[in-house]
């Protein structure tokens, strides 16, 4: 599952600051790890490969770098809360391109035990993965805080990415990933679909039997939703005004996954805070579940992605994370059905919008890049009561 597919319970990023040395053990079964892929000419020597790359990259990138991968193994491990059908054209490109990585194991685990995995491991001196991937914005500040987390990279591909790539000292965005709403259309008459919250808003107001109990919203006590709700209310504080209209006949629900399951079985007409997953509910739905950007503010949930210090393959950590900077891996990301935001990539046909095309959908002005900043638990909670005290009515 993905971190907006799973529970994101809040006791996960929050509490974890209190309690990194849970035992491995509990995570056992949380982690889903995919089978090893492999690439063809398993066994092939590779010694004299020559990979083509960037005239940027440094001189002796090839030597230090490449070289040094080729006697890692052949394995990467990433820990992440992305799922394996967005991976697997983004691994089956790296793959082409470094044929000698036959193994890659990705973790399925929610974005916040991704941290609370690696911090356990990190404690007693023994980490196993390379690469960690998740958009848990208030976790990943937390995380990077700590010494011996994060190791420190500059990638060649920065200078080519826009400058909200390194959402963290080296910490890299995968994709920026749009948050949406999405309406059922047979249940919704054109005069009831709504173009942004506010615009729901009015709609509710207007005709608040027909939305009572059919409108779904993330759960702002998960660290997804709670996110993804402040970084919308704090650009523009007037949006609590917008909510407290809504939220009256909303209902919470802890994953886009279920949301977007529930407004397609009609258990809800509407929903808003949404994940990746519901840019693709439209063409899965043939046309029944219609994604649309809000117009008063898109919020832009980077994918973060850095290397490991301690990581047991640190080459190929770097020749991944280079690769899904480059072009060639941005194409991938997108093929994936993630938002790619390198200038250049286009949107794959049938696909989800790239960043460009969220930018000539709503307007820059009304994107919110949501910020990698930690937030603490009072902050956190008396939002959470704000925000229960306005559905209760």
């Amino acid at each position: 599952m993905t971190h907006e597919q799973g529970d994101l319970r809040r006791s996960a990023p929050w509490t974890s600051r209190r309690r990194v040395r849970r035992g491995l053990g509990a995570f056992a079964a949380a982690a889903v790890t995919a089978g090893a892929l492999t690439a063809c000419g398993v066994g092939r020597d590779y010694g004299d490969y020559q990979v083509a790359l960037p005239d940027y990259y440094p001189s002796d990138y090839a030597s230090s770098v490449v070289e040094a991968s080729k006697n890692e193994g052949g394995a990467l491990t990433i820990y992440s809360s992305t799922d394996q059908q967005s991976w697997a054209p983004i691994f089956k490109a790296f793959q082409k391109k470094y044929p000698w990585v036959d193994r890659i194991n990705a973790t399925n685990l929610d974005s916040d035990e991704v941290f609370q995995r690696v911090l356990s491991e990190q404690a007693i001196g023994q980490t196993s993965a390379d690469v960690i991937v998740t958009g848990a914005a208030d976790a990943w500040a937390d995380f990077v805080e700590r010494p011996g987390t994060v190791a420190p990279y500059q990638s060649p591909e920065k200078e080519h990415l826009p400058d909200f790539a390194e959402a963290l000292p080296s910490v890299y965005s995968l994709s920026v990933d749009p948050i949406s709403m999405i309406y059922n259309t047979a249940l919704l008459d054109e005069q009831d679909r709504p173009t942004g919250i506010a615009d729901l808003a009015e709609k509710v107001t207007a005709n608040p039997d027909r939305f009572d109990g059919a409108v779904t919203v993330r759960n702002p006590k998960g660290a997804f939703g709670f996110t993804v709700a402040r970084a919308f209310v704090e650009n523009d504080p007037a949006a609590w005004d917008a909510l407290a209209q809504i939220l009256p006949y909303s209902k919470n629900e802890t994953s886009t996954g279920s949301q977007v399951e529930k407004v397609t079985a009609g258990e809800y007409s509407v929903g808003f805070f949404m994940g990746s997953p519901a840019l693709t509910a439209e063409q899965r739905t043939g046309g029944l579940i219609k994604a649309v950007f809000p117009e008063d503010g898109t919020p832009l949930l980077r994918r973060g992605m850095s290397m490991l210090q301690g990581a047991p393959h640190p080459a190929t950590a770097k020749l991944f994370t280079d690769f899904v900077l480059s072009a060639d891996g941005q194409a991938a990301v997108a093929e994936g059905g993630l938002t790619a935001y390198r200038d250049g990539v286009e949107r794959v046909d049938g696909g989800v919008p790239t960043y460009r095309d969220v930018i000539a959908s709503v307007g820059e002005k009304n994107t919110i890049l949501i910020p990698y900043t930690k937030a603490s638990d009072e902050e956190i909670q008396q939002f959470s009561d704000r925000w229960s005290s306005l559905q209760a009515g």
